[in-house]
């Protein structure tokens, strides 16, 4: 069966699918639409407006987490624990995964320091709870294998790469275990591969256009260089 991947160039959620396609070894195509200029052929596939869309043959498969699960319940190996509430507990985990990509929004979106500050300090404290959840041996989220929890974090320390080259360092200082996790999500092929070649200029740019403190900021550092 076909598989294409229906993506969007900075999309965490489509890195997401991705990873997990990369992870099960399958081949498939990875094609890209501008959401700000939708074609109708996309609109007819994805009910939402957004991406990713996993088109199985004929079929539209959509939303990040239905179409890893789906990717997880056809194809070997397996990224999901075998036990039940193994299971369930890594499947709160993806989810909130989606909580701190929403509070990362929220950091770049924030329209003056006390807000960034705020974020900042939200972000610190979902780490933190991670932080006290991850093994102390990894290098994974459950230890040596693979999970789609990792698939789903790959994307959200993919951001602090740009964040820390912009000067907003700082985040993982209180989160060693964390900290680690982040370095070997780097390292993992079907992580580096999930994004192009020019991921981190084009997130730089788009970062650069959103009116934020953080946008200001950023205006700062060229102005001065």
């Amino acid at each position: 069966m076909k598989l294409t991947l229906i993506s969007h160039t900075l999309c965490p959620y489509v890195q997401r699918a991705a990873i997990v396609l990369a992870e099960k070894g399958v081949a498939f195509e990875r094609r890209d639409v501008d959401l700000a200029d939708k074609p109708d052929w996309f609109k007819a596939v994805s009910p939402l407006g957004k991406t990713p869309v996993l088109l199985a043959g004929d079929d539209a498969i959509f939303e990040s987490a239905v179409i890893c699960e789906y990717l997880d319940d056809t194809l070997l190996p397996r990224l999901h624990p075998g036990d039940a509430l193994q299971r369930a507990r890594h499947r709160a985990w993806m989810e909130f995964g989606s909580s701190v990509l929403n509070t990362i929004g929220a950091f770049y979106n924030a329209s003056d320091a006390a807000a960034l500050q705020s974020r900042r300090e939200e972000l610190a404290g979902k780490f933190a709870q991670l932080e006290a959840v991850l093994p102390v041996q990894g290098p994974y989220f459950s230890g040596e294998a693979f999970s789609i929890v990792d698939a789903v974090f790959g994307p959200v320390f993919r951001y602090f790469d740009v964040f820390e080259a912009l000067g907003e360092c700082g985040f993982f200082e209180a989160t060693p275990k964390v900290l680690a996790w982040r370095a070997a999500l780097a390292q993992r092929p079907s992580v580096r591969q999930a994004v192009r070649d020019d991921y981190a200029a084009e997130l730089t740019r788009f970062l650069q256009r959103r009116g934020s403190e953080l946008s200001r900021r950023m205006d700062g550092i060229t102005a001065t260089a």
